[in-house]
């Protein structure tokens, strides 16, 4: 059958009693990209999170600063780490419910953070957004100052600020993260 056939369909979670998701079209899912039914974690990825936005889902994250899982996932993934010990408990939880039909090792392309080079994982949180056209222009008035090297930089720079759609401003990276 088509992916169409199956449109305003939904399935059931397979650990969460009664919890049923809708099935979504997405862009970003594609013959040679993906799967054609994925899982949408709108809390951790930007594509999710537009498939999420446009149909008005929650954002919900269940994992926690550490990488762990919050109480929100259950009891059985409460802290764990959702690379290590999290992943055997979701394989055992979705075993144990009959919802498992295939296990296979896969080396999953997590980005990686530069100086530990261990997977980081991409997760939603709380900003403080502001006005687009101060941050813009006050962007834009702090790099006319900056001494670039070379100068043909300052104009794609520039352009660059100037298409920017969203602006966030965000004390969660340490300094000197690139």
């Amino acid at each position: 059958f088509s992916g169409a056939d199956l449109a305003d369909g939904s399935c059931a979670h397979p650990s969460i009693p009664g919890k049923v998701s809708p099935l979504l079209p997405a862009n970003h899912v594609t013959m040679t990209k993906g799967t054609g039914l994925v899982h949408t974690a709108p809390a951790h990825g930007m594509e999710d999170y537009s498939v999420a936005s446009h149909h008005q889902l929650p954002t919900d994250c269940l994992v926690d600063e550490s990488g762990c899982f919050t109480e929100a996932a259950g009891p059985e993934l409460k802290n764990k780490n959702v690379l290590e010990e999290g992943n055997e408990a979701v394989i055992k939880m979705l075993q144990a419910a009959g919802s498992l039909l295939k296990e296979e090792k896969y080396v999953h392309s997590y980005p990686y953070d530069w100086r530990t080079k261990k997977p980081m994982i991409i997760r939603a949180s709380k900003q403080w957004f502001v006005n687009t056209a101060d941050v813009k222009a006050a962007a834009q008035d702090a790099l006319k100052k900056v001494k670039v090297i070379p100068t043909s930089a300052v104009n794609r720079m520039l352009e660059m600020l100037d298409r920017r759609t969203f602006w966030c401003i965000s004390r969660q990276r340490c300094w000197g993260v690139p």
